[in-house]
């Protein structure tokens, strides 16, 4: 445990989840409804709560107060439980800086500071966005994991330009809504597990690599003592992995992006 590294929560929560607002999935342990393995290392791990986030924040015009900002075992992310005038209460991802007893808000009213939920067509140029909406009121659906957080660059004709984490720009309708400001839990990244059984306790599993299978049971398998495969990597089922481009050649969204990750105008053909 000497490279061990964890993240600092001393401004998290330790109280329980709030009830109602929690619920249990049933582990799958990577197999299907016929009990065969279709997702492999998954497995073990210890019981989670799955807390219902509210991507949506519907409640336009409602001032909520942040109780407490807490754990959430279902993704990297930490998440602020917040309480409306009506005594609502609800989960939202909770924005970098964001503390207990701020007041944050959604709708077309808000203002443009950290936490709060306005659509893009009022946003100012150049913010610093999260949790953005791909289809107006569907829910955020970008930019959603520790630290992470997109760019508005520009609006025209209906369209807000938007700088994605991964580089690309893609243009998203004004009328879709995104909260102002990073995604908290900024060191998320610098985690350290440090040992194979903390690993166990997120539920994952050890994989064999596939140059130590047999010919048999992996196409990268076999050979007189150590070798390379000989070959491009594969998986199980001879699938290409590396270099493989896995997007459809026509999708309905190819129209909505204007520039690849790496900067290369998007090719439509």
């Amino acid at each position: 445990m000497r490279y061990m590294t964890v993240v600092k929560e001393s401004d998290l929560s330790k109280d329980r989840p709030q009830r109602g607002l929690v619920f249990t999935k049933k582990r799958t342990g990577g197999r299907n409804s016929y009990g065969r393995v279709t997702s492999r290392g998954i497995g073990g791990g210890h019981k989670k709560k799955i807390r219902v986030v509210d991507f949506r924040r519907l409640r336009h015009g409602q001032e909520a107060e942040v109780i407490s900002l807490e754990y959430d075992p279902s993704r990297s992310a930490n998440v602020a439980l917040i309480k409306y005038p009506d005594g609502k209460k609800s989960y939202v991802l909770a924005t970098n800086g964001l503390k207990q007893g701020d007041r944050i808000t959604s709708g077309p009213e808000a203002k443009p500071v950290s936490g709060n939920n306005l659509p893009l067509s009022i946003i100012p140029i150049g913010q610093v966005i999260h949790n953005i909406e791909l289809h107006p009121g569907k829910g955020g659906q970008i930019a959603r994991s520790a630290g992470t957080s997109a760019t508005l660059m520009a609006r025209f004709e209906g369209y807000a330009q938007i700088k994605l984490p991964s580089g690309e720009i893609r243009k998203v309708s004004e009328k879709c809504y995104a909260t102002i400001g990073h995604v908290g839990n900024t060191d998320h990244q610098k985690t350290v597990l440090g040992k194979a059984g903390r690993r166990r306790y997120l539920g994952r599993r050890p994989i064999t690599r596939a140059v130590a299978k047999n010919p048999v049971d992996h196409p990268m398998g076999g050979g007189a003592g150590k070798t390379a495969g000989g070959g491009h990597p594969v998986t199980p089922w001879g699938v290409l992995t590396k270099g493989y481009k896995t997007r459809k050649r026509r999708k309905y969204s190819d129209k909505l992006i204007m520039s690849r990750r790496d900067g290369r105008p998007f090719n439509r053909k």
